[in-house]
């Protein structure tokens, strides 16, 4: 099928199989043996047969292949030695923009594959908990998954009885077959779920406070909220930040919204939405024209990993637009009683 001359797309990138064959090709016959020797007997047929018919491989596509095979190779190396919080700092301060960002999104995508990938900010304490009673060569797996500093806060938890041992698993620990791996995360997820439930309730509050407040009606509201602020400004901050969050802009009316995206840069909007649900997503992109909810899709598809903080950061600069607009008439939020004056 010839190419449209018009069309100026990048032609399709190899297929995985095909990269693998063309970087096996590319190593020398020992190097390529070992590796070929590791892998599952399915793969093994799968990869015979690719490498059988590759035929010509041009250089650029040879070249593209190993310059992947390094970045992957390089992120899975920073993951294992600093974890995904440090990988990311340093690619930030030592690569350029465009490189960078394209090594972040390999590091998410090697992340995610990545087994106990999900017990990268869990505390010591509770993974000691869970591990203490489990048999040394599954926490040998565990802690051999795990960035050094966490691996070694959590064995230094554990008795000292059982630390060489462990240690010494890890030194020969060799393959796992996916399935004990999925077996024992399995087990990590349901553990780390039941302590959810187990949390004890908080009672009273500033969170309850703000609750009550969000449903009386404005004057009412801002009659509190100015005789607590009299007493302790403080406080009366706190109550404010709890009482309308980012996730209740589903609640303000479709003038309301559209008076505030006015006021909200595209870029913004886009970083506050990454964590957003599909709903309150519809809701905005409804109040946009077709090309600028276009362009904010386009942003979140593209943006890759971000901080929860810097998420957090422009979800708030968008509430405090919402409650200056509330204050000034532009905007009504159901349920705080403003649709009571609307006349339709």
């Amino acid at each position: 099928m010839k190419k449209n001359p018009g069309d100026t797309s990048k032609p399709e990138e190899p297929r995985g199989m095909r990269k693998a064959a063309i970087m096996l090709i590319t190593l020398d016959a020992d190097t390529s043996g070992k590796i070929f020797q590791a892998l599952p007997e399915e793969d093994m047929e799968r990869l015979s047969q690719e490498i059988a018919g590759l035929g010509l491989v041009e250089k650029n596509e040879m070249l593209e292949v190993l310059e992947e095979f390094k970045d992957v190779a390089m992120v899975q190396q920073m993951l294992r030695e600093g974890g995904y919080d440090s990988a990311i700092e340093l690619i930030r301060n030592s690569l350029p923009a465009e490189k960078a960002d394209r090594l972040i999104r390999l590091l998410e995508a090697q992340r995610q594959s990545m087994p106990f990938h999900f017990l990268e900010h869990t505390e010591a304490d509770v993974m000691v908990t869970f591990l203490q009673e489990e048999h040394p060569q599954t926490i040998a797996l565990v802690l051999s998954y795990m960035p050094p500093q966490q691996a070694a806060d959590v064995l230094t938890g554990l008795p000292q009885e059982r630390q060489v041992d462990i240690v010494r698993r890890i030194a020969t620990l060799g393959h796992t077959s996916p399935e004990a791996i999925k077996k024992v995360e399995a087990g990590l997820r349901k553990y780390l779920a039941s302590l959810a439930f187990e949390e004890t309730q908080e009672v009273g509050g500033v969170k309850t406070v703000s609750e009550i407040l969000n449903v009386l009606d404005r004057s009412t509201e801002r009659a509190i909220l100015e005789t607590i602020e009299e007493d302790n400004v403080e406080l009366a901050e706190e109550i404010k930040k709890l009482m309308f969050v980012f996730e209740d802009l589903i609640l303000v009316d479709d003038r309301g919204m559209q008076n505030v995206l006015k006021e909200v840069e595209n870029k913004t909007l886009a970083l506050a939405l990454k964590m957003a649900s599909e709903e309150l997503k519809e809701k905005i992109f409804k109040n946009m024209s077709t090309r600028a909810a276009e362009m904010v899709q386009e942003e979140i598809q593209y943006m890759g990993p971000v901080r929860i903080a810097d998420v957090e950061a422009n979800q708030t600069q968008i509430v405090e637009v919402v409650r200056r607009l509330e204050e000034a008439g532009d905007v009504v939020i159901q349920g705080r009683g403003g649709e009571t004056s609307v006349v339709v």
